[in-house]
């Protein structure tokens, strides 16, 4: 059997959805053909059959040389969390909806994956977020997150108010519905929707992006990485919110708590076809450069 760098390969995704669940069947047959040991979550591995061994979430980044997640870019981002400090790269392959990371379409993904098993691919290592949820008298609460990391109001009707620190300096009061702290990567996520700026990949950057702001002039702020982002929730009545890391819960936001968010030590390496080009997932996704949102050639 031919051997491969990239052995054994995990593939993940919701194997409940009929369009992941046809694209993880056809990738498990195309590399296990090539000799290539296929490893999946238990349930995903009991649907795909023989051949497919089941692996639990906290063996994977130890065994996988390859992780290869099917779905959208949420699939992708749990993906990052499991793997998180352990060199082992990313591909995404796209069966959900706009996907800016999971940039291998359905129709050639078997041929895109031949690349890969060939070495013919492009490597982009990706900067992340440590965040830190910090009580008083109590243990502070860690994450990472290659999107963003997010203040919100939760379940009251009314903004909050809280202040921005940067690197123990104070930069501003907010009334709004949180705030976000966005990667380069996550800049075309939540907070690109909240009027925030797009970041190329390969900045050192950290986006600051108000929700829904109270005032006009709370505007987004961009600040190198090697920055450390503080907020504080203030007093005020019926306050309540919370703190969300690339969407999963990091823990409730209380008056006199600090979250404090800065370049996290470790990157995640994505994978890409062989010519992969930032700007053109731009054009595709976004529809720039189209007339009557039909694309025009790029050459």
């Amino acid at each position: 059997m031919p051997t491969h760098p990239f052995n054994p390969v995990v593939l993940l995704g919701r194997i409940e959805h009929q369009l992941v669940r046809e694209a993880m069947t056809a990738l498990a047959a195309h590399l296990r053909a090539r000799g290539i040991t296929v490893l999946a979550e238990p349930g995903a591995a009991a649907a795909l059959g023989d051949g497919v061994e089941p692996i639990a979430d906290g063996d994977l980044p130890k065994r996988a040389r390859l992780v290869v997640a099917i779905g959208g870019d949420g699939t992708l981002l749990r993906a990052t969390r499991l793997i998180a400090g352990h060199d082992v790269p990313l591909l995404g392959v796209n069966r959900g909806r706009l996907g800016f990371l999971t940039d291998v379409g359905a129709g050639d993904m078997l041929e895109r994956i031949d690349e890969v098993l060939a070495g013919r691919y492009v490597t982009e290592a990706r900067m992340m977020l440590r965040a830190e949820l910090a009580r008083s008298e109590e243990a502070p609460v860690t994450g990472t997150a290659l999107n963003d990391a997010v203040l919100q109001k939760f379940e009251i009707g009314r903004m909050i108010e809280f202040e921005t620190w940067v690197d123990g300096v104070y930069l501003n009061t907010h009334r709004a519905d949180g705030l976000i702290v966005a990667t380069p990567t996550g800049s075309t996520a939540y907070a690109l929707s909240c009027g925030g700026p797009i970041l190329a990949p390969e900045l050192d950057a950290i986006a600051l992006v108000p929700v829904c702001p109270h005032t006009l002039s709370d505007r987004p702020l961009v600040i190198r990485a090697g920055r450390q982002v503080e907020l504080r929730l203030l007093e005020r009545q019926a306050t309540k919110a919370q703190v969300t890391i690339d969407g999963v819960l990091l823990g409730e936001f209380l008056p006199g708590d600090r979250l404090v968010v800065s370049a996290a030590p470790l990157r995640v390496t994505l994978l890409h076809p062989p010519g992969h080009d930032f700007y053109h997932v731009l054009r595709s996704k976004l529809h720039w450069g189209s007339e009557r949102g039909k694309p025009v050639r790029d050459d």
